[in-house]
């Protein structure tokens, strides 16, 4: 069925084990064939550096510096409920720490109202995009994995969070354009490390005002879903949230929270159409990973979570490639033809794209003749 026919995200899917997810099935070696355990050894083992431009040790390093907060103060990129990402810590420190007594609580009589506020507070606090929607419990992860403990468990969040408060961290311009060197997985970590500090502080506000927070990263919970729900962008080729402001040059981070809040609705700007026309990704994706093809319901790979009608890509080849490179790879996101800065023409292009879709083959061509999505010397960045 051609998938003007069809809209993308439709179907049905069941829960996904957090097991199954490329990021874990390497670094599991009770359960993964050697295959994909000596891709997971190849990527996540020390690095060596050379000389060639944008992969020495220096570069690295830089990545590093923009990962900080995550990995050593955060943990929510594959675990989560550990360190910025503790779903109930402590009250007995608030009146210490925060000056404030434990117990007391803030009355909603208006939950529009504090819905404006929270997104205000998160925005505040360094988020790019705000959203929030009612929980849907097919996206929160079936079972929970700890790649350093292996261990596997049963994962379910209490019934009384009922809404998620979702967020999008812009990633660098610059630095993705540099993709796949690392400059690009600096970009990456710098989103990750932001996830971290806002979404951790949105859950302390949360708390502070009487009511429970789960702040999480990749863990817990199918982000992209929740964001669309959200209403902060749709599907596209490469599996990543397009947003209307940034394109899929965002991470994503999320708040469970039993605080009465009034869910946004899901939002279309002619990304399906578009991804139709588009193809970019598919072509330039080094590691063969994203489909040329219609979108489907079936998954290549155990790591897809099948079911719903969308492109699916190929989890395997993707970090078969970022092993290959010896650090990660963000092509998709760099020759995507909504990743561009901000500017009064690239807002006159999103608006035909929304409302004229015949005019998609012509945009597409003309995107590639102004050179967008051209990889950059990473010298150039630090000039």
């Amino acid at each position: 069925m051609p998938s003007s026919k069809r809209k993308v995200g439709s179907g049905e899917a069941g829960r996904f084990d957090q097991r199954k997810t490329m990021y874990s099935r390497p670094r599991d070696p009770e359960r993964s064939d050697p295959r994909i355990l000596e891709i997971g050894r190849r990527h996540y083992g020390v690095k060596q550096f050379g000389n060639t431009p944008g992969y020495t040790m220096r570069d690295w390093a830089f990545a590093m510096a923009n990962w900080y907060l995550e990995r050593w103060w955060g943990f929510g990129n594959m675990v989560g409920n550990e360190g910025l990402f503790t779903w109930f810590p402590d009250e007995s420190q608030r009146p210490v720490k925060d000056r404030m007594a434990t117990g007391e609580k803030w009355t909603v009589s208006d939950p529009e109202e504090m819905s404006r506020n929270m997104k205000k507070a998160a925005s505040y606090l360094g988020a790019s995009l705000v959203g929030i929607c009612k929980v849907d419990r097919r996206w929160i992860y079936s079972h929970r994995f700890n790649p350093h403990t292996h261990e596997h468990a049963p994962l379910e969040i209490p019934e009384e969070f009922q809404c998620a408060i979702v967020m999008a961290h812009e990633m660098n311009y610059e630095l993705i354009r540099t993709s796949p060197a690392f400059g690009g997985f600096a970009s990456t970590g710098r989103g990750y490390s932001m996830m971290a500090f806002v979404a951790s502080s949105l859950a302390h506000y949360i708390r502070s005002l009487g009511y429970q927070a789960i702040p999480t990263g990749n863990d817990t919970a199918l982000s992209i879903p929740l964001a669309v729900d959200a209403g902060l962008g749709e599907l596209g080729r490469q599996g990543l949230l397009i947003t209307e402001k940034f394109g899929p040059r965002v991470r994503l981070s999320k708040v469970f929270t039993n605080f009465p809040l009034v869910p946004d609705k899901p939002i279309e700007f002619g990304v399906q159409a578009f991804c139709d026309s588009c193809k970019r990704c598919a072509e330039e994706c080094p590691g063969r990973a994203i489909t040329l093809g219609e979108p489907t319901t079936e998954g290549p790979t155990v790591s897809n979570n099948s079911g719903i009608y969308k492109w699916y890509i190929n989890p395997e080849k993707c970090l078969d490639f970022w092993a290959k490179n010896n650090g990660s790879c963000t092509n998709c996101i760099r020759v995507c033809s909504y990743n561009k800065p901000l500017g009064k023409i690239h807002e006159v292009v999103r608006f035909l794209v929304s409302k004229t879709p015949w005019l998609n083959p012509l945009l597409v061509k003309t995107d590639k003749l102004l050179g967008y999505g051209k990889r950059i010397k990473t010298e150039m960045v630090w000039k």
